[in-house]
């Protein structure tokens, strides 16, 4: 900053030098501009006073006080003329000014070497200095406005206890010093994007009392040679110069991967700087009071230089919350929002499964936003309901135009996987199941587990199958053989993969056994394509096949008779569909026991254009175990 303050001020001065130069000796502004004829007969006639002549410059006086110049040509008979009709003659040299002199010749070369540097120091963006490309671009944070504490972190408490443990270790080393305890080198926070990490990063500066260094790891490698090696030189000595500090590295992936894997084997830029970095944090030299945290979501990649103890001594796992995580992060961001009464956050909490802490964030924003264009005061539960659906299964196209044949077809589809789903014990509980268009589906039903799910067991997984086949079912027992359509792709997709799971990785195939089947996979060098060897032989990939059919195929058989014994029951459900659009698990029940389905009509909205001529509905409301028809191909 001071920096550019000072260019600007020395370019404004050579602005002001330039236009007093040009400006001229003062007072010249009010002269008259007369010719030497003029000037003569002014002479003659004894108007003109008194003159001054400095070299052929001749600027003067007339009677009525106005002043006048002009230009006089080698006259030796001036002077003579100017005395003799009693003129008041001054005479003044020229004046050398040798500064402005000096300062029209290198004024140009002055102006290049300005453009120059101005533009290299633009070329470097962080550089900071002409030619400074190995300096480190980690940035000191400054935590004393919009600060971080650990208050504002919820939901990830191991991750908290490790880091709080460092921060207190900063704060009070004598405690872990006379029991001969070191402070760990380095923290790796390893999690799912969204988990936290670079907030738990911001928590500690906002907490530990010491100099906090913040840096990308795409900003280490540049295109010259070397750039990345000195730059990471040049953060560790601002590190030790500000010791006891930490330094952040967020995405550490993107220069710590595997050595020898990448193009251009060890001389390759990108492990050059790697190399530097595992220098710096263990190497001949120590760095005492440097502590090195980061954050990557791909731990798999990593060198194992760089993980071993002495370098990163703790990997912290952020993972995603679980329901008394979750409800605790939602308590966090809704203290920026104004609730209503009816906001119940651990309802909110039980049905996000899955859910990071950004997704939660995102939820709690949607709902403010939905909540302003409704023109409310404050944010109520019905705002959140309605925002969850539209992060779980996407915003709602009622504009889109379905025919009546359409419409029928996807309420019987749906209806297919819902009444396998009540008639699975195994299944997710229905939260709801609907025949609006979401996202690119054309309709959805979503099951949401009554816990946080750690594992699957084999009856589940048999279970989710029967489900994703029920919609391809429905079809053909409604419609028939031929008028099946192909919005099943997406649950055929889905049951293919989890069969194939099943089979080659957990084990769950009779004939294979509990053995790892990988799959063929192929390495990119060079730009070029190359398959390595087969995993599996021939005869072992038929049977692979083999198995994952029959799993398919027995789903296929399953949902197939608890629809054919149960289809009065999908006929209630289709019809159900049709009429509201949209139905809960809890409505869904009531239509099968045979009760009245009321819907309450404050929750219509009276401004949405519905997609056919049946009453305005509800708008559906929501992540997991979405099973649904797909999109219409786009045109």
């Amino acid at each position: 900053m001071k920096r550019n303050f000072a260019f600007w001020v020395i370019i404004l001065i050579l602005l002001l030098a330039l236009f007093s130069a040009f400006k001229g000796p003062a007072g010249s502004d009010n002269r008259q501009e007369i010719s030497y004829s003029e000037f003569l007969t002014g002479v003659d006639t004894g108007t003109i006073t008194s003159v001054t002549i400095q070299e052929n410059n001749v600027a003067g006086q007339m009677t009525n006080g106005q002043t006048f110049q002009t230009y006089a040509p080698d006259d030796a008979t001036l002077i003579d003329k100017l005395s003799a009709k009693g003129v008041n003659i001054n005479a003044k040299p020229i004046e050398n000014n040798i500064f402005m002199a000096f300062l029209f010749n290198i004024l140009p070369f002055i102006i290049l070497i300005g453009i120059w540097i101005f533009f290299m120091r633009q070329m470097q963006g962080g550089g900071g200095k002409a030619m400074g490309f190995g300096k480190s671009k980690a940035k000191l944070l400054n935590e004393m406005s919009g600060r971080v504490t650990f208050e504002d972190v919820a939901g990830i408490e191991e991750a908290k206890e490790e880091l709080e443990e460092i921060v207190e270790f900063l704060r009070d080393s004598s405690k872990y010093q006379r029991l001969g305890a070191v402070i760990p080198k380095g923290a790796l926070l390893v999690g799912p994007p969204g988990t936290g990490k670079t907030l738990l990063a911001r928590a500690v500066a906002g907490e530990a009392n010491v100099p906090f260094f913040t840096i990308s790891g795409s900003d280490f490698v540049e295109m010259f040679v070397g750039v990345g090696a000195s730059r990471v030189r040049d953060m560790f000595e601002q590190g030790k110069s500000n010791a006891p500090c930490i330094i952040f590295i967020d995405e550490i992936d993107a220069v710590g991967r595997h050595r020898g894997a990448g193009l251009g084997g060890g001389n390759d830029e990108r492990e050059q700087t790697l190399n530097q970095l595992l220098v710096e944090m263990d190497g001949f030299e120590a760095n005492e009071g440097v502590i090195l945290l980061a954050a990557t979501n791909r731990p798999d990649v990593l060198d194992p230089a760089l993980l071993r103890p002495g370098r990163f001594d703790r990997q912290v796992v952020v993972s995603n919350p679980d329901i008394l995580g979750r409800e605790k992060i939602l308590k966090v961001h809704m203290k920026k929002v104004p609730l209503g009464a009816d906001v119940e956050p651990r309802i909110i909490a039980r049905g996000t499964p899955g859910f990071s802490g950004a997704d939660l964030a995102n939820l709690v924003n949607e709902a403010a936003l939905l909540a302003a264009r409704k023109g409310k005061r404050v944010v109520g539960m019905e705002d959140f309901e309605q925002s969850k659906d539209k992060v779980m299964m996407g915003a709602e196209r009622r504009s889109m135009v379905m025919t009546e044949d359409e419409r029928k077809l996807t309420a019987y589809h749906e209806g297919g996987h819902a009444l396998v789903a009540v008639h699975s014990p195994a299944s997710d509980p229905i939260h709801k199941a609907t025949i609006i268009p979401r996202g690119r589906a054309l309709g959805m039903v979503m099951r949401l587990p009554e816990h946080d799910a750690l594992s699957m067991s084999r009856e589940k997984m048999h279970a989710d199958l029967a489900v994703a086949m029920g919609g391809r079912v429905a079809e053909e027992l409604i419609f028939g053989h031929d008028k099946v359509t192909s919005g099943a792709s997406s649950d055929i997709s889905y049951a293919t993969k989890m069969a194939r799971a099943m089979v080659t990785q957990w084990g769950m195939s009779e004939k294979l056994g509990p053995l790892e089947y990988g799959e063929n996979q192929q390495e990119v060098f060079l730009g070029h394509s190359v398959a390595q060897s087969q995993n599996v032989s021939g005869a072992t990939a038929k049977i692979i096949d083999e198995e994952i059919r029959e799993i398919v195929e027995s789903a296929y058989k399953r949902a197939t008779k608890i629809l054919k014994d149960n289809i009065d029951d999908l006929h209630i459900i289709g019809k159900g569909l049709l009429e509201y659009e949209t139905l809960s698990g809890d409505e869904i029940n009531d239509l099968l026991s045979g009760k009245e389905v009321k819907k309450d009509l404050k929750d219509y909205e009276p401004d949405t254009k519905p997609t056919s001529s049946v009453p305005p509905t509800k708008k559906s409301k929501d992540k997991n175990d979405n099973l649904g028809s797909d999109p219409v191909p786009e045109s």
